[in-house]
Order: structure tokens, then sequence, then C-alpha cells
């Protein structure tokens, strides 16, 4: 993936490094040595999507189990916060991922006769305040704040990212980052769209735990189908994408299923308990929006098959 022509984005808060718990002097996750470790922390969160289970629950498990508590007291003072466009190479790759985001999805909306306004993406290490949606921890991975209008991001989610599943490796593994902020991107996008009030509305109405799980798998995957939308729509623009780039994206996809994450924490696969979508349906829904580089292919609310 070339992405050096890319327009910086502004809308970026750095947090990384200011010691944890953002603003004040706060904790921060404890990491290697007498705690979890990153790849413990994004494995616990990654079994947790899968399970319908808040990941912050099994992370105090694990640290107990450890002789630990979930979070440590930073003995150092925190780092002046940095706002605008990062300047380490993530951070700046961040940016530049953002600001392309925002701009495609600004053209599409203004197809539409409506305006679009981005989300803030907050970097952050270990753990920071994400306001009006509590504590954003490592363990959550990437997630967007609907009330705020905010995507959290510890960055070193995509080293692990890159380390943990094959085909993402190198050169290929900037597309399958820059699909995964697009991802938490589309869930900011529907909600502009008001399609995550409506959702939440369908799931506190909603007959079983199995039922509200559906629903919230169509939000997920409507998300990766709008990634998709935004890859399709970056191509038409710039000529960005190198062999291999969508397959590793896919192959992730694929990896990060409901179904291939409840294999891997070595229990069986139960589709009621799907929150994100199974592997096949996660690949599919991202390929159409990729192919179509149109927002009516995303409609997985109105989709019999899934």
């Amino acid at each position: 993936m070339r992405w050096d022509d890319f327009r910086r984005s502004d809308n970026v808060d750095d947090r990384r490094g200011e010691g944890g718990l953002g603003g004040g002097g706060g904790g921060r996750m404890p990491v290697g040595r007498g705690g979890l470790g990153i790849g413990t922390i994004v494995v616990i969160g990654l079994i947790g999507w899968a399970l319908g289970i808040d990941p912050r629950l099994l992370l105090e498990g694990a640290s107990m189990i450890q002789g630990g508590s979930p979070y440590e007291q930073s003995q150092r003072a925190p780092a002046p916060r940095q706002t605008g466009a990062p300047k380490d190479e993530m951070g700046d790759f961040v940016a530049a991922v953002l600001g392309e985001i925002d701009d495609r999805w600004s053209e599409i909306f203004k197809e539409g006769n409506a305006s679009y306004r981005g989300p803030r993406v907050v970097l952050f290490s270990g753990a920071t305040n994400a306001n009006r949606c509590g504590m954003a921890q490592s363990a959550m991975g990437p997630f967007y704040c609907p009330p705020d209008r905010q995507v959290f991001l510890d960055t070193q989610f995509f080293d692990e990212i890159e380390q943990r599943f094959r085909g993402c490796a190198g050169a290929p593994c900037k597309f399958t980052q820059a699909y995964i902020l697009a991802h938490e991107v589309g869930h900011h996008v529907q909600n502009q769209l008001g399609i995550l009030d409506k959702s939440q509305q369908l799931q506190r109405a909603a007959g079983s735990r199995a039922e509200a799980n559906q629903i919230q798998v169509r939000v997920e995957l409507q998300a990766d189908c709008f990634a998709g939308v935004w890859a399709n729509r970056q191509r038409q623009k710039r000529d960005y994408l190198d062999p291999g780039d969508v397959d590793a994206a896919l192959q992730t996809a694929a990896a990060i299923g409901d179904d291939a994450l409840q294999r891997k924490a070595g229990g069986r696969v139960v589709p009621d308990s799907f929150t994100h979508g199974s592997s096949e349906q996660r690949k599919r829904w991202f390929m159409n929006g990729f192919n179509s580089g149109k927002i009516s292919a995303c409609n997985t609310f109105g989709a019999e098959r899934l």
C-alpha cells in the first residue's frame, strides 16, 4: 500500500506516553513482567469479542491469576499531550489514512446532498479516559465511541495484528491496518446516518440475547462493507494498492471472524453468540463494498442472507 501522498488529518489526539489514563497522572495497563503482555491483552480482547463478553472482565480475571491487579499506578509524570498529525511513522500513517477516509466520505455524502464531519481519532497506550464511553483499554481493541464521535486506538494493536495473523506482514499489512481504521470510521458513518440509534432501539426491543446479537452482527458487517466502499473510492482517486494488499486484509478479516475466534479459544462455534459475524460473512461484506463503491450495497439490515 502506497500512502506517502495521502492528506494528513489534524483530527488526531495523540495520548501515547502520557502515563496511561488520559489526564492527571492516573495509571497504566500492566505490561510485561508482573503484568499482562500486549499479546495476551489482544488475545483476551479477541476472545471477548467472539463470546460477547466484556473484555475488561476477562482482563481482570487474567491479571488476578498472574497475581496483579488490572491497573498499576504509574510513577512517572504524564507527558504533554500532543494534538494534530503525529510525527512518528505509525502516528503519521493513522493521520494519513484518516485524512483520505474523511475526504472520500465527504465526497460520498456530498453526492447525496449531505455534509460529513469526520470523527476524532485518539491514539493511546495501555488505557485512557474515553469520556462518555468509560475507559478505553488495549484489551478492548480499536473501538468507536458514538456519544463523543471518537475512535480509540492503541497503535500496538496494529503491531500485534502484523505479528499474529498469517498473510499480514510488512507492506501488505498497511492496507489491513487501513481496513481496521476504516471499519471503525464506518461506525461513525452509521452514527451520522442514524443507523446506530435505530439499531440500539431494535436491540432494546429484542426478545432474546441471540436476537440482539444478530442485530449487532448486522451493524458490524455493515461497517466492514463501508470500509470496502472507502477502499473502492480511494482506488478511484489514487493508485495506492499493491498486489497482495486486499488478500492480506481478507485473511485478517477471516482470522477475526467470530467462528474463527471461538475455535481458537478452544470452544465450539455458537452462532447465536456471534457479535461481529463469521469469517465468510466479514470477507463477503467487505468485498460487497469494495466491488461496488456504493452505500446501497451495504444494506445488511435488509439482506435475507447475512
